[in-house]
């Protein structure tokens, strides 16, 4: 007899709907199983044939940490394409290698944590370079189309599976998981949820992941706003994955939750599937989650939710289908193509800002490159390993011959000397020693676990001493590099030694500042906080308070400035590489100070001008910079570009390529015209190209090329519940090149405070000389909506709108105005309903925190001061009598109306026994029609709600 074959589980049966074959898989997972399923690094299940899964594969611009891939230019430059199309390619591009490279590596995986659709609100945010715009219909835009090329186009099966990050109203480092963003609903509806909302309603998106920060004093990890929003928005099971550390986050450093098993549980009801936490290791969030069960904070019905989630995933990735699966057999990986594509995207991210005609550089231009940037290929933490490079000079060498080109980097040569009179002096690096470009050359799953170089040996002081290249990259902070091109740094072991090829790691260890002490400096490395002092064995940062810090004399051997006057002597061009250092000062952790160039910079520019009456600036940077064009005869601007980045900018500086990027966010004259870093209301505050009033140095969309263009015939239509808006664009110059005309509108008697031009659509199209295109733009009535507070809903408002077709949100070429229905206003019906606090219409010195920890909303003055409220159009009926104050805290509330009325009436609030422990107080309040209210709130009250009786 023959033992007969076992059935075919229905998990595994391909001709089953997902729905049943995840519900047979999850009736036979123990709940053990299931607990660990919630860990971002979920274990086999041996006895299923189940294997491990991991969430989260870094991809933002490339495979991140996994090794050498395809490096595309940064988020922010890729915004600056205005080109879908070409971000779904790159996206798609990205993809197969993900599943080339995890064909090879099973570490790499394919839940991939991209892309970052936070909105650009503020420049000075540290992560600029993540995100796509400030402007919510272009990023999402942007982001639909990476998603799309990510999941890839098979009706079932997707290539990766995109997370979006990260949920939500997140543009600071500074505190970042302690700070609360103040949102009222306008900016909510409007401005935050947006991008998420028309991304995920696209339908290639897999997940989100929450932001560390709180949003209305609740931490976005148990957002309500996860159910209520974002679930609402899609069919698809999204699986929400936690920022790494966040959990424990809501114990640890936000004190939101007594016990971890408290805050995990409310973690997993609020929707988060998987707990990035502790590393690999599982053990503390899976013993979390049977605390909580024990203590009957949570049921295995939401278990099943959050692991339900994770198996559409996995499903849809072809886990269980490895026959059907078209992406199964791997990828393309670094093809001729890929690298094409890498140029092509980093060519179209160049912004051409200013040109006063030097701009293309004629061949035979005799050209001097000078700046900090001008040989460099940066990365950034969420970057891949190169496998190809190009910097600007390399990238110029190659089109003009080298023998057009001269260099200066404009760095100050230094010798560090001791007190004793010896300098620091770099020893030989013995002749095996390991090389740089291996370290980390497989992949880490976490590149800040990487150690540092202890190969080497550590400086030394003799009399002679090594020459450093010294550069202050701003507010002091500084690297030194050796002749070979290595920068100083310190390993865990202490000693400094000339050894990382770049700066880099979650904590730098490359970074310097130099101290005023006893008539000399102090040289204190920046991630340890500790001074350097010389030792018997070497050079080493202080162990203890105890030791004897070394004070150093710095020797200039050279000032940049006179590098920079040889290379420039005799140049027709002075091209100025300026710009940052994806590590230093402005990253993930660390927001900018300022948005100047840093002083080391301006020399080199100054120095550039000196020696040429015509210079281009060419910043590559994560973020934008105030600078005086002026004197300058062009400005370029672009992202990293990645690989191929110092090739485009050469191409394009050449004439080869005509640039045709835009701006992704308003670039402001000086730090005067920001608001502050932590001020969430960009209608109040008047943020963004949306609202600023001040001119600012270069607006939003703002690009300029080689060629000229017209603009004609425009023609509106209304109907169908659209506004349908077409022109004609003529390419009127001499080459072919791309024009981005962009649709905007505004509205122009508005009842409430509106944008003063807002992105309604664009298109990147492609004319020959003397060719001309018919541009269309289809736009929603919907579009044209803002958030009504009186009605907790979206409203069209009727009346004019103008409509603005150009070269950007300020270059206005053609404009119309069209009359929309919409709906009429109608009053607060205050007597039925009276007032949720935060749905005020206009506000002074408050703040929205959270009514109760799982949900609601409450005003209070900022610091326990004075605030006030205001509320248009309340409807009081012919004749209330009567006010209710319902409140947290302690202070007062002072009602009045506009326009005459009722003397204020001022309502005690007696201290409540804690910030969630509201109490409602009534007093006499006679008014009656449609009146504006004004509240004044005093004292560390939390304002929840205001109601009205006869």
């Amino acid at each position: 007899m023959t033992a007969s074959t076992p059935p075919t589980p229905p998990f595994r049966d391909p001709d089953l709907p997902f729905a049943k074959r995840i519900d047979d898989l999850l009736a036979r997972l123990t709940r053990d199983e299931k607990i660990s399923f919630l860990h971002q690094f979920a274990p086999a299940v041996e006895r299923l044939g189940v294997a491990a899964f991991r969430t989260g594969q870094e991809a933002l611009h490339g495979v991140a940490w996994m090794g050498p891939a395809t490096v595309f230019p940064q988020a922010v430059g890729l915004g600056a394409t205005w080109n879908p199309e070409l971000v779904r390619r790159v996206g798609e591009a990205v993809s197969e290698e993900a599943r080339a490279m995890r064909a090879r590596d099973d570490r790499v995986g394919l839940n991939v944590w991209a892309p970052t659709v936070n909105l650009l609100r503020h420049p000075l945010w540290g992560r600029n370079e993540e995100g796509y715009s400030e402007d919510p219909k272009l990023t999402s835009a942007i982001a639909t189309a990476y998603t799309r090329g990510l999941r890839g186009d098979h009706p079932v099966y997707w290539r990766t599976a995109p997370v979006l990050k990260h949920w939500l109203a997140h543009n600071n480092e500074t505190g970042r998981d302690v700070t609360s963003s103040s949102v009222r609903p306008r900016v909510l509806h409007e401005y935050d949820l947006r991008a998420f909302r028309e991304t995920v309603e696209a339908g290639a998106v897999a997940g989100v992941m929450p932001a560390y920060n709180l949003v209305n004093g609740r931490p976005n990890h148990v957002s309500p706003y996860l159910r209520e929003h974002l679930r609402t928005w899609t069919d698809e099971e999204l699986l929400i994955c936690s920022d790494a550390g966040a959990p424990s986050n809501l114990v640890d450093s936000e004190h939101y939750f007594d016990t971890h098993e408290e805050a995990t549980a409310a973690a997993l009801r609020a929707g988060v599937d998987s707990f990035t936490d502790h590393g690999t290791d599982g053990s503390t969030v899976t013993a979390r989650v049977r605390g909580a069960l024990e203590r009957g904070l949570l049921t295995e019905d939401d278990l099943d939710a959050a692991v339900r989630r994770q198996l559409s995933v996995r499903f849809r990735l072809g886990e269980f289908d490895p026959d059907h699966d078209p992406y199964a057999d791997g990828g393309e990986f670094d093809t001729p193509a890929h690298r094409d594509l890498a140029r092509e995207a980093a060519e179209q991210a160049v912004v051409l800002l200013r040109n006063d005609g030097v701009l293309p550089l004629a061949d035979g231009t005799r050209i001097a490159v000078v700046g900090l940037l001008a040989d460099e290929c940066k990365l950034d933490w969420y970057s891949g390993t190169l496998i190809h490079r190009s910097t600007p000079l390399e990238g110029l060498y190659e089109r003009f011959g080298a023998d057009r080109v001269a260099f200066a980097e404009g760095v100050d040569r230094v010798l560090l000397r001791t007190s004793a009179g010896r300098c620091l002096r770099v020893p030989a690096a013995p002749g095996e020693a390991a090389d740089e470009a291996a370290r980390g050359a497989e992949g880490a799953l976490d590149p800040a676990l990487l150690a540092g170089r202890t190969d080497l040996p550590p400086l030394i002081a003799d009399a002679v001493g090594t020459e450093l290249a010294l550069v202050d990259w701003g507010d002091g902070v500084l690297t030194l590099r050796a002749p070979d091109g290595r920068y100083l740094s310190v390993a865990e072991d202490g000693f400094l030694r000339a050894s990382a090829e770049q700066p880099g790691g979650w904590v730098v260890q490359e970074t310097f500042r130099l101290e005023p002490c006893d008539g000399g400096r102090l040289l204190r490395h920046l991630g340890t906080g500790r001074p350097v002092r010389v030792a018997a064995d070497g050079v080493r940062v202080a162990d203890e308070a105890s030791d004897d810090p070394e004070v150093f004399e710095v020797v200039v051997v050279e000032r940049a400035e006179a590098a920079v006057a040889r290379a420039t002597a005799g140049a027709d061009v002075v091209v100025v590489v300026a710009g940052n250092d994806p590590h230093i000062n402005g990253r993930e952790t660390e927001d900018r100070t300022t948005l100047r160039l840093p002083a080391h910079q301006e020399r080199v520019l100054a120095a550039a001008r000196a020696g040429s009456a015509r210079t281009v600036l060419a910043l590559v940077s994560s973020y934008p910079y105030a600078i005086e064009p002026g004197p300058l005869s062009a400005v370029l601007w672009t992202a990293h570009g990645g690989q191929a980045g110092g090739t485009a900018l050469a191409r394009v500086l050449a004439g080869d390529v005509s640039p045709a990027g835009r701006l992704p966010q308003t670039w402001y004259a000086d730090d005067a015209g920001l608001p502050d870093l932590l001020d969430y209301d960009v209608i109040g505050s008047r943020q963004t190209y949306l609202y600023v009033e001040n001119r600012p140095l270069y607006p939003f969309g703002h690009g300029l090329g080689y060629a000229s263009f017209s603009y004609a015939g425009l023609s509106v239509r209304t109907g169908d519940g659209t506004v349908k808006v077409a022109c004609t664009v003529t390419n009127t110059g001499d080459r072919t090149a791309d024009e981005v005309p962009q649709l905007y509108t505004r509205a122009v008697e508005p009842s409430v405070a509106r944008p003063r031009r807002e992105l309604l659509g664009h298109h990147r199209i492609t004319l020959a000389q003397g060719a001309t295109a018919e541009v269309f733009f289809e736009v929603p009535l919907s579009a044209f909506a803002f958030w009504d507070v009186a009605r907790g809903g979206p409203r069209v408002e009727p009346g004019p709108y103008e409509l603005l077709v150009g070269g950007s949100s300020e270059d206005v070429r053609l404009r119309t105005t069209v009359t929309l229905d919409g709906e009429p206003a109608a009053p607060r019906p205050v007597r039925r309903d009276g007032l949720a606090a935060a749905d005020f219409d206009e506000q002074s010195g408050t703040e929205i925190v959270d009514r109760a920890r799982t949900a609601g909303d409450a005003v209070t003055p900022v610091g326990g001061g004075t605030g006030e409220l205001l509320f248009r159009d309340c409807d009081f009926g012919p004749d209330t009598r009567r006010v209710t104050v319902t409140a947290a805290g302690s202070g007062a509330v002072e009602l009045w109306v506009d326009g005459g009325g009722p003397a204020p009436v001022t309502v005690p609030v007696e201290a409540t026994a804690g910030p969630y422990d509201h109490r409602t107080v009534e007093a006499s309040f006679a008014v009656g029609g449609v009146r504006d209210l004004r509240l004044r709130l005093r004292g560390p009250l939390r304002l929840a709600h205001v109601g009205f009786s006869g």
